[in-house]
């Protein structure tokens, strides 16, 4: 399963799964690190952040703003 962190409320984690539904996980499941925008893989029980598709997502992000503004 792939999430993607939109925000952090009180002691959990929005995130929004493959079918765009929110959900909230509780902090102390996902790694120190994670921050908005991370792209998180659950496997068995434990999350981990997808770095490489976490920088993917935000190059694509900016190449959109990029394109916005020319």
């Amino acid at each position: 399963m792939r999430l993607i962190v939109d925000r952090f409320e009180g002691d959990f984690a929005v995130c929004e799964n493959d079918n765009k539904e929110m959900i909230n996980i509780s902090k102390s499941k996902l790694p120190p690190d994670v921050k908005e925008g991370d792209v998180l893989l659950k496997i068995d029980d434990k999350y981990i952040i997808d770095t490489e598709e976490t920088e993917a997502r935000k190059q694509k992000i900016s190449n959109m703003l990029d394109d916005l503004w020319e």
